[in-house]
């Protein structure tokens, strides 16, 4: 459960001290298109990080779902990895064959949420 709150303050710091990286260094050297793509990863990143905060707050308040939802942050964790991840990679470098890693990052996150809608129904 801490876990899952732990993960979550990691995640985010990662997302703001990249999404300033991207905003300052990278903004005269990026084109604009790998810059939106780099932006896209930032948005998934920041967003799906506070859900893991929420998901650690949810174990604890939820203890009888405690374990479903930390297997939804896990799912969402791999998701951050696999989809933003990727992201980032494809913008700086222009590899397009990292774009294929960036759907499998997707299914996670929805497999994330579906696991916590599933925790939610089972309460």
């Amino acid at each position: 459960m801490n876990t899952l709150l732990l993960l979550g303050a990691i995640f985010m710091f990662l997302a703001v001290a990249l999404g300033a990286f991207g905003a300052h260094a990278l903004k005269n050297k990026l084109s604009e298109d790998q810059l939106k793509v780099y932006q896209t990863g930032i948005q998934y990143h920041m967003a799906h990080s506070l859900a893991l905060l929420i998901l650690g707050i949810m174990a604890h308040i939820l203890p009888t779902a405690s374990n479903t939802i930390v297997m939804a942050g896990w799912f969402i964790c791999t998701g951050i990895v696999l989809f933003s991840g990727s992201l980032y990679v494809l913008s700086l470098t222009g590899i397009r064959k990292l774009g294929a890693i960036t759907p499998m990052g997707g299914l996670f996150f929805l497999a994330g949420w579906v696991v916590t809608a599933i925790a939610i129904i089972n309460l």
